[in-house]
């Protein structure tokens, strides 16, 4: 059992810790041009990661569970009350291409990972399954495809610490590609444009000020706006249970029914359907709601704290050093990979980061990504795509710890 100076059963002092990283981080971008650059997002994850790696506050407890069971799709429906419906939809079929595109980098990036590591990892069959799954879906798949190979527990917690941390260097990395001129010299960058373009008015304030400027709200706002979005998270989840039990799936059932249950009874597809409709159904309803993109926004910097805490560098270095680097390898050919066939089929730089995001880190954290830039249409879209990797994920990870297996 870890000893830190906060105990995991101290959730007061847990939340209001992970709070005020989240307000501190907010309050930087907005106040410092340094901090602006880095955007508050990284700040709230290198936050976090000190604070684990200095022993103040434990890698595990039960609010960190709540945050991803409660904040997380609290904010979803927040984020997308004001999104531009039409264009959801028209984008979210282009992004499908790229995110497919960009999966086959995951695919690529194991298959290296593999050649160049199995002579030095063992077991490094079942992990490729893992990694492959994971970094095509998200930490579903890696937990199926770990119970599928009976990997040994040791070797799944060495896993999953080397996962963690090659998910915010990714993040990371991912944040900071569109802010460097290399990048922008050789790719469209419509939604990056459109942000700046909306902060240059202001003389002497960050992007990030200027993007989140004050605006009328009412006490009325606020409950509408949490109260809607609490009834959207509690329908949508009754209602991809129900389908969940309803449509079988499984390694014996077939592959409709599998992609079946993968659309109807996931939570977030179903939570951003729903919410979709109700954007339809009652636009002006939601066009009268204020305040719920700034509230929205704040849970997910709470997220992004939460993120940064299971990254142990210690027991990295201790236990799975290799691990590490096979995971990096897998997850650095997919971004690769991603900005190779999205400048071939021409597609603008936002597009290509969130796919590649969606693919190693999950539609979850694709969203939060598109919400900390600003890019507000591009949340919807990449949270409808990057929910089919959680079907196609277990695939891919099945065929090839099938075929390393007998490359062993």
């Amino acid at each position: 059992m870890e000893t830190t100076l906060i105990h995991a059963d101290d959730t007061i002092t847990l939340w209001g810790i992970i709070i005020i990283v989240a307000s501190l981080s907010i309050f930087l971008e907005q106040r410092y041009r340094w901090a602006s650059k880095f955007t508050g997002a990284i700040l709230a994850l290198a936050g976090a990661i000190l604070l684990s790696n200095t022993g103040i506050i434990p890698t595990e407890s039960s609010v960190y569970d709540a945050v991803w069971n409660v904040i997380v799709p609290l904010a979803i429906p927040l984020l997308l009350f004001h999104v531009n419906f039409k264009k959801i939809w028209r984008e979210s079929g282009r992004m499908l291409i790229i995110f497919l595109l960009s999966s086959i980098g995951t695919v690529a990036g194991t298959i290296i990972g593999f050649f160049l590591l199995r002579e030095h990892i063992p077991m490094l069959d079942r992990l490729g399954a893992m990694f492959s799954a994971s970094y095509m879906g998200g930490g579903v798949n890696f937990a199926a495809m770990a119970a599928k190979f009976e990997t040994p527990d040791a070797l799944v917690s060495s896993a999953v610490v080397a996962d963690n941390l090659t998910m915010a260097i990714m993040f990371v990395i991912l944040m900071t590609i569109p802010a460097l001129s290399f990048f922008r010299k050789r790719f469209n960058t419509p939604h990056v444009t459109e942000v700046e373009n909306q902060n240059t008015t202001e003389q002497g304030k960050t992007l990030a000020e200027s993007f989140w400027s004050r605006k009328e709200i009412s006490l009325k706002d606020i409950a509408l706006s949490v109260g809607t979005a609490f009834l959207l998270v509690i329908v949508s989840l009754k209602v991809s249970e129900f389908f969940a039990r309803l449509i079988p799936s499984g390694d014996n059932v077939s592959f409709f029914f599998n992609l079946l249950s993968g659309l109807f009874g996931d939570h977030y597809l179903m939570l951003t359907t729903l919410t979709f409709v109700v954007l339809a159904l009652f636009p002006r309803y939601f066009e009268e709601l204020h305040g719920s993109q700034e509230i929205g926004t704040y849970l997910i910097h709470i997220f992004f704290v939460v993120i940064g805490i299971p990254v142990s560098l210690t027991l990295i270095f201790e236990n799975a050093p290799l691990l590490f680097v096979f995971a990096f390898v897998i997850a650095i050919v997919n971004i690769v990979i991603s900005l190779v066939a999205g400048k071939l089929f021409k597609y603008d730089l936002e597009d290509i980061i969130l796919a590649s995001n969606a693919n190693i880190g999950g539609p979850t954290t694709a969203a939060a990504l598109a919400i900390a830039k600003g890019w507000k249409d591009l949340i919807g879209p990449i949270l409808i795509v990057g929910t089919l990797g959680y079907v196609i994920g277990n695939y891919v990870g099945t065929v090839l710890g099938l075929w390393f297996a007998n490359l062993i």
